[in-house]
């Protein structure tokens, strides 16, 4: 049975936009209701406790609005608060974690880079991850953690953050990086310089797709798609300023401000 519901996406910030954009491309007509956790921003410092509860007030705000489904666009959230949030709410949830086993399946020389937030590479989900996927490859990490407050700020295409992405690359590939996991959903805003950077002989991999395909699947097991042909539109919430979010909705989308704004709103 067709369902009109939104799909709900979070993250602490606008990295998980990178998931909306890859959902809006697989299924135009399904509405989405993004959410920006803007006033616990950023997720990736704080202790798995702190984020499991933000996780599990935001996922309740998500169905209280009627979310059929929600993806967690945010490897922090998904790698301590997954569990929480399938035990606590009666929706289906994806997760998106460091794409470390097609990395590893891939990489010619076996040799994989990570790039993540410290509070990633620290949980159980990440070592579980390369315990089972990564065997006789060698993992090079590397935190990259202003690269994401440059892409809250808008400021993805700044001389100086190239500059600083090259500072972290660069050992990566002097240490033989063929295949370069981007372990952060706000990386994908950078990808292109990451590329340029890396060069063609290395191959990027980010799991914003993959995980839009899965909640395609699961929409579809359930029959739970939109299915009426009519495009949809995304609806912005933050708990932070909806007045910030459109500044830097507008710096990441200089050519559209994208569908909803009007109807985005603060949650208190």
């Amino acid at each position: 049975m067709a369902n009109g519901n939104p799909i709900g996406v979070f993250d602490s910030g606008v990295g998980g936009l990178a998931v909306v954009a890859e959902l809006r491309k697989l299924m135009p007509d399904e509405d989405v209701l993004y959410y920006a956790d803007h006033a616990h921003f950023p997720y990736g410092s704080k202790d798995p406790e702190t984020v499991r509860r933000y996780a599990l007030e935001v996922a309740g705000e998500l169905v209280r609005r009627g979310a059929k489904l929600i993806v967690v666009a945010c490897n922090t959230a998904s790698s301590v608060a997954l569990g929480a949030l399938r035990a606590t709410y009666p929706v289906p949830f994806v997760g998106i974690v460091p794409a470390v086993k097609p990395a590893a399946l891939t990489s010619p020389g076996r040799c994989v880079g990570v790039l993540a937030t410290e509070a990633t590479f620290r949980t159980q989900v990440y070592a579980d991850l390369v315990a089972q996927f990564a065997q006789g490859v060698r993992l090079v990490q590397q935190p990259c953690p202003d690269v994401v407050a440059a892409v809250e700020a808008g400021e993805i295409n700044a001389d100086g953050l190239t500059e600083r992405m090259r500072a972290y690359l660069t050992p990566m590939l002097a240490q033989g990086v063929d295949t370069l996991v981007l372990g952060c959903t706000h990386y994908s805003f950078v990808r292109s310089q990451i590329e340029q950077i890396v060069g063609p002989g290395v191959t990027v991999i980010d799991a914003s797709l993959p995980v839009a395909r899965q909640s395609q699947r699961v929409l579809t097991e359930q029959g739970a798609g939109k299915g009426d042909g009519v495009p949809g539109k995304v609806t912005y919430l933050t708990s932070g300023s909806m007045d910030d979010l459109r500044h830097v909705l507008a710096r990441l989308y200089p050519d559209t401000l994208r569908d909803g704004l009007t109807e985005g709103s603060t949650v208190r």
